[in-house]
């Protein structure tokens, strides 16, 4: 597991501007979605093109969340890093540019829809009332990546709480992109996983300081019960 920490300046900026770290305090279940974003095979599995070995380690906790948020009457969303013929043709500038031919083809093979790579990680617990929504950018919610923004609004979701892999990449850009369109966003240290510590604590502190509530799972679960307990 990742060992967590924000910068000291960012913390005491924040301090300054708004009193702390945490932003909302509470949220409505009912309007909540956890967003479980690039949890697959070509992310975790061992000697996968795209292998990060910490987000296997963060699986029970994504887990022990969504089972909090379906309890109190959320929704659950796994996000699947798509490249298929659309996201090629359309994204072009990022296969032509920011991959080597080998590697280019690699991630193509490894996360085309019904390939291995592409499939959810079995450890997850998926449920049938949870969704799947494929993604043909880093983030969700850009123009061309989804339909992500579309299927919230029709079900009224106004928080996100956002987990996966990996941190700096599709799970932050997901996470600003939100924000700016007015989800109130929690991102979970420590059910976010990169490579090292340094790269998923650099996200931590940029969400920190005007994006995101940074917080816990346990923290989070906590809210999300007494947010139970008061409308029992």
């Amino acid at each position: 597991m990742h060992r967590n920490s924000i910068l000291p300046a960012v913390v005491e900026r924040v301090g300054q501007r708004r009193g702390g770290i945490p932003v909302f305090g509470c949220l409505d279940s009912k309007r909540t979605a956890h967003i479980v974003v690039d949890l697959q095979n070509g992310f975790m599995a061992p000697g996968a093109v795209a292998e990060i070995a910490e987000a296997r380690e963060i699986v029970p906790t994504v887990n022990r969340i969504s089972q909090a948020v379906r309890a109190a009457g959320g929704l659950v969303v796994y996000i699947q890093n798509t490249f298929d013929d659309v996201a090629i043709r359309t994204w072009s500038t990022y296969f032509n540019h920011f991959c080597s031919p080998a590697r280019r083809q690699l991630m193509i093979e490894a996360f085309t829809p019904g390939s291995d790579g592409h499939a959810v990680w079995p450890g997850l617990e998926v449920l049938p009332q949870d969704l799947k929504v494929q993604k043909r950018r880093f983030g969700a919610f850009v123009p061309g990546a989804s339909d992500l923004h579309e299927i919230l609004q029709a079900r009224d979701i106004d928080t996100l709480i956002i987990t996966g892999t990996a941190s700096q990449v599709c799970c932050e850009s997901t996470a600003r992109d939100a924000m700016m369109l007015n989800y109130k966003v929690f991102f979970v240290a420590d059910a976010n996983a990169t490579f090292t510590d340094e790269e998923h604590n650099s996200t931590l502190s940029a969400m920190a300081y005007t994006f995101c509530d940074v917080i816990e799972a346990d923290a989070l679960v906590e809210l999300i019960q007494q947010d139970q307990m008061a409308v029992a």
